[in-house]
């Protein structure tokens, strides 16, 4: 689940920006967007405006229960960034502030996890060149264009998917290094969204609850990844000599 600056315009006011927000699957494919926020708006309260944030707060969408796990009971999450609120149904990182060891193996399996979202805009930029650069259009028109490609491309990615992200376009899994980055990035490039808020650090003990068991698991001898420690120790190598 991500938020991205998805298209830029201009309109006689000049240039702005709005919102792509959405919650994608592990194929890539978008399974929920909303379109049409200034980029300038707070992204946590946008995201608390939508009809998809209403449906998990009020426990609608008929979710499966918690899945037994070797021996963890484990809910099933949406997966954000730092700049959403903390929910039993939305997990995100820890503030990187004197992290210890398990908090960071916790924070770096999140991002792997988060990973999916992240190649999902990166297939949508380098596919759809439109969204690298302005867009002279009205409002109305650019969220058109938008609505537009991203149903092209889930009808790709579910009916060209070889052609539409030949091998080595997406970010892949090395046992090494932890991860290799696909191609897509190079046709992107260094394009960043602008974050306009952080998180509130209030959330219900429910929310902290799940968020310890999701580290314990992570940090489990059943369920850890042979370099997860060797990548939170370099990361922390590296922050500590810059």
């Amino acid at each position: 689940m991500s938020k991205n600056e998805g298209s830029n315009f201009y309109n006689y006011k000049g240039f702005h920006s709005i919102v792509l927000m959405a919650i994608c699957d592990s194929n890539y494919c978008f399974s929920y967007v909303h379109i049409g926020a200034y980029g300038k708006d707070n992204h946590a309260s946008i995201f608390g405006d939508t009809a998809v944030f209403q449906a998990f707060e009020n426990n609608v969408l008929n979710l499966p229960g918690e899945e037994e796990i070797l021996t963890h009971s484990l809910p099933y999450v949406l997966v954000s960034d730092e700049i959403f609120p903390l929910k039993p149904w939305l997990m995100k990182p820890y503030p990187a502030r004197n992290l210890t060891e398990e908090k960071r193996v916790y924070n770096y399996r999140l991002s792997r996890a988060r990973r999916t979202i992240e190649n999902t805009f990166g297939i949508l930029s380098a596919k759809w060149r439109i969204f690298r650069k302005p867009i002279r259009a009205s409002v109305d028109t650019v969220e058109a264009i938008t609505k537009a490609r991203v149903c092209l491309h889930n009808y790709l990615k579910q009916t060209d998917n070889a052609g539409y992200t030949p091998d080595g376009f997406v970010d892949s899994e090395c046992c090494n290094t932890g991860s290799m980055e696909g191609s897509w990035g190079s046709v992107v490039g260094n394009q960043q969204c602008a974050v306009t808020s952080i998180g509130s650090n209030n959330f219900t003990q429910e929310a902290k609850d799940i968020r310890e068991k999701l580290l314990a698991y992570f940090n489990s001898t059943e369920r850890s990844i042979p370099w997860q420690l060797g990548h939170v120790m370099h990361t922390g190598a590296m922050l500590n000599l810059t």
